[in-house]
């Protein structure tokens, strides 16, 4: 048995994981997660803004302690979209070697590839699930990009990474509270664009089961079961058609801010950007639905955090 932990920074959220690992297999000791918005403003800036790098860098002091509090021997931090795109990321970087080299010497985030990334949530997301349910589409729907991912128990066939997300997509094309009709049309055609090409890359036309990865999943699963808080076992592996899903969609697109912070699953960090979560979701039920005949979404908890445990040496 070896204890690893996993820091996956995302362009919205945060997250760690530790984890005790077997033959393979993961068992969970402690999972977290904060909304740093590390993202913020860098579709329209090019650069972290320094109050972003500094609220990641409190999380970070957090997940550092728990580390070291629960006696991880190894930890891998891995850090996506915002990264890739920031031009200041050289900042976040020191900062990272600084928080982490405390507890683990020379750990320091690194940037990934999307294709890893697509790889990573892959793995995480279809352990539980029976061969006879393949094969699948992993979606990891993150701020800034969205990973498409289409293969087997026995690993992956194809994998992309769009340039679409829910903050990306917020601060794109839904400027009004809520949204004006004009804008969710904006927003649509926009995320349409982007995802034709992942489409392109990622036959889907043979798949059978639709899994969905990340905030905006696991809160849309949370509110089309109508939880009265957000319970991680009741929206592991549920399900949830297709026909809700767009109507949970719709109507989060709708509601004003307010209304949204008042649903009970609602996680505070995601109330501004689950209205553009909701329209990446709906367009790729939409394609999904004409191409391979999905009537029904999937939900794990389980998803690149756990890929990224399990690929630690």
């Amino acid at each position: 048995m070896t204890r690893v932990a996993a820091i996956d920074c995302g362009t919205n959220s945060i997250r760690l994981l530790v984890a005790d690992r077997t033959d393979g297999a993961l068992s969970d000791v402690r999972r977290e997660m904060r909304i740093v918005r590390l993202g913020q403003g860098v579709d329209a800036t090019g650069a972290f803004a320094p109050e972003a790098i500094e609220r990641t860098r409190v999380a970070l002091e957090e997940y550092a302690a728990i580390i070291a509090d629960t006696g991880a021997g190894a930890v891998r931090m891995v850090a996506t979209s915002a990264t890739r795109d920031a031009s200041n990321r050289d900042e976040f970087f020191a900062m990272t070697r600084d928080v982490l080299g405390r507890v683990i010497p020379g750990a320091e985030a690194e940037v990934i590839t999307g294709d890893e990334e697509a790889r990573l949530s892959f793995a995480g997301a279809v352990g539980e699930l029976a061969a006879s349910e393949a094969p699948f589409v992993v979606v990891d729907l993150g701020g800034g990009s969205t990973e498409l991912v289409a293969g087997t128990n026995d690993g992956v066939d194809a994998a992309f990474s769009a340039d679409i997300g829910c903050v990306r997509v917020t601060e794109r094309a839904l400027p009004s509270d809520p949204p004006t009709a004009d804008e969710v049309d904006a927003a649509r055609a926009f995320t349409r664009e982007r995802l034709d090409i992942a489409f392109e890359r990622v036959p889907t036309e043979s798949v059978r089961t639709w899994v969905g990865v990340a905030g905006t999943f696991t809160t849309l699963a949370a509110v089309a079961d109508d939880l009265p808080e957000y319970d991680p076992e009741r929206v592991h592996l549920s399900r949830v058609s297709l026909t809700r899903l767009r109507q949970v969609c719709d109507d989060l697109v709708a509601m004003p801010r307010a209304e949204r912070a008042a649903l009970g699953p609602m996680h505070p960090g995601r109330v501004d950007v689950i209205g553009g979560g909701a329209i990446v979701a709906s367009v790729l039920a939409d394609e999904l639905e004409s191409r391979a005949g999905i009537t029904e979404l999937v939900v794990s908890e389980h998803d690149i955090l756990d890929g990224i445990a399990l690929s630690i040496a």
